[in-house]
């Protein structure tokens, strides 16, 4: 469907800004985009609006998941393919795009992104494929209204069978000072957590983007594409009303400001338009009731606008939503590098060579403040043509891959 491939595209595109606010922006790992305290408005807002990325990518892929059944896979055949396919992903996160985004790849301290989530959603729904689609549905919804109950859980009160905690809990080079693969996991799960990685020998994980609740969305978006297998008049009116009851969800929980978000919206006393900033600052790591009802309901609202002929100007965007991993890998290397680059060009060297935008610290800014050399960075306006130019360069690629898929449908082609 050209809407869901729109809605994609969009969501790439959106995606990039995030990315080239990451790594070129002057503001970088000084002023923290959601701090109501230091930061403005339209910073704010370039980071806000690029929630709705992640969110939507994993809700459609689950999407996709479902309508492939429809265009002839078994069961078998799709749980095989969610197999591979996110061990896959999984197996890319932690080489080839820790690699781009950092330039570098320490053997010792990992990181995972918004891959590592993706990827296990898949295996957990090569599981779940055998259970009837009212069921993987209730699970997926299930999971997102409930999963804020484990806010205040820790590892230590994760109970497990003492025989699998035996197993488990084997400390890495037997030290006792780090953690145990038991709270590794849990954290991996649902909480966020980042190790030390000062300490020389120690092999580190981390990763903002939990397995709960990301499968439960893919699992919701594979209940969804049901919806898409109606005609269009059904569809539309189905999508735009529930896209507008999930995005009234969100005011209505967000409002009350007890349940759905460990970080309560507070009246600011910057100004009312930071009060509104701080009712939209909802949790992403790991991800709220209420950041996904604010990024998946008006998502869906979008697919019944869009859901009907659409003319030239979409063409281009929805080859971006057709090769959407193809677009990733090509757009960490090009950002980063371009960075690089103009680093050399001013000051001979670049922070960000080996260690990517974690280089940057609060400490660095100052001191080439000392120094007397330019400010690192480029100022908000810059990072927005930054954007557009890094997407009118990928638009090339892009449609050369999305031909040659369209033209060959060899099964490897399906795991890109």
């Amino acid at each position: 469907m050209d809407s869901v491939d729109l809605l994609r595209g969009v969501i790439m595109i959106i995606m990039a800004l995030d990315h080239v606010r990451d790594f070129w922006s002057d503001q970088l790992n000084k002023v923290e985009p959601t701090d109501m305290a230091n930061t403005s408005v339209a910073l704010f807002l370039t980071r806000w609006i690029t929630h709705y990325c992640a969110p939507n990518f994993m809700f459609l892929a689950g999407t996709g998941a479902f309508l492939s059944r429809t265009r002839g896979k078994s069961k078998s055949e799709l749980s095989w393919f969610l197999l591979t396919r996110g061990l896959w992903l999984v197996f890319l996160e932690v080489t080839f795009i820790r690699g781009t985004w950092m330039f570098n790849w320490d053997p010792l301290h990992h990181g995972a992104g918004v891959f590592w989530a993706i990827g296990w959603s898949m295996v957990v729904l090569s599981v779940l494929v055998y259970l009837p689609v009212w069921a993987i549905t209730t699970f997926g919804v299930v999971m997102i209204l409930s999963h804020n109950l484990l806010d205040t859980v820790t590892p230590e009160q994760v109970h497990m069978p003492e025989w699998l905690w035996m197993i488990l809990h084997y400390e890495v080079k037997q030290d006792p000072t780090i953690f145990t693969i038991p709270e590794n996991l849990w954290h991996s799960l649902h909480s966020t957590y980042h190790p030390p990685i000062d300490e020389v020998g120690h092999v580190t994980f981390s990763t903002n983007y939990h397995v709960i609740p990301w499968c439960g969305v893919m699992a919701a978006g594979y209940g969804f594409g049901t919806v898409l297998q109606l005609d269009r008049e059904t569809r539309r009116r189905i999508l735009l009303t529930l896209g507008g009851m999930l995005t009234l969800a969100f005011f209505v929980v967000r409002g009350i400001n007890h349940y759905g978000d460990p970080r309560h919206w507070e009246v600011q006393p910057r100004g009312v338009e930071f009060t509104i900033c701080s009712f939209l600052n909802c949790t992403k790591y790991p991800p709220s009731l209420c950041y996904l009802l604010m990024t998946i309901g008006p998502a869906i609202f979008f697919l019944g606008l869009f859901d009907r002929p659409l003319g030239a100007l979409a063409k281009p965007i929805i080859i971006f939503g057709r090769v959407p991993l193809f677009f990733y890998f090509l757009h960490i290397p090009l950002i980063h590098g371009g960075i690089v680059l103009l680093d050399h060009w001013r000051y001979g060297w670049s922070p960000q060579s080996f260690i990517g935008p974690w280089a940057v610290t609060p400490e660095f800014h100052d001191s080439l403040k000392q120094q007397g050399l330019h400010g690192y960075g480029v100022d908000l306006l810059t990072v927005y043509l930054l954007w557009i130019c890094a997407v009118v360069i990928l638009y090339f690629p892009c449609r050369w891959f999305a031909g040659v898929k369209q033209r060959n449908r060899s099964a490897w082609l399906s795991y890109l």
